[in-house]
């Protein structure tokens, strides 16, 4: 049984690798935006910047991978970072 929340990309044919992309890149904008959010704290949490920043070169690593993944592996990525992307929205 699939999660209904849990993107399928089995039926795209050479959109995975677009899919996966615009997901890391949505990823890669929520660090981003809280990386600056932090940077304008009165007291900026520098280990929390720093946990920031490691998750946003990871995902800009991985979004650099997608060049020349597999339609697999694009779909691999697609799923992690919708699931990352869930996780990172929750309230």
């Amino acid at each position: 049984m699939t999660d209904p929340e849990t993107p399928d990309f089995s039926g795209l044919e050479g959109g995975e690798e677009s899919q996966a992309a615009d997901i890391v890149r949505d990823v890669v904008l929520w660090y981003s935006t809280r990386i600056a959010a932090e940077r304008r704290a009165a007291v900026p949490d520098e280990e929390l910047l720093k946990e920031l920043k490691a998750g946003r070169q990871a995902a800009l690593a991985d979004q650099a991978q997608l060049a020349t993944a597999d339609p697999q592996e694009a779909a691999r990525i697609a799923a992690v970072y919708a699931a990352r992307l869930k996780e990172l929205n929750k309230p």
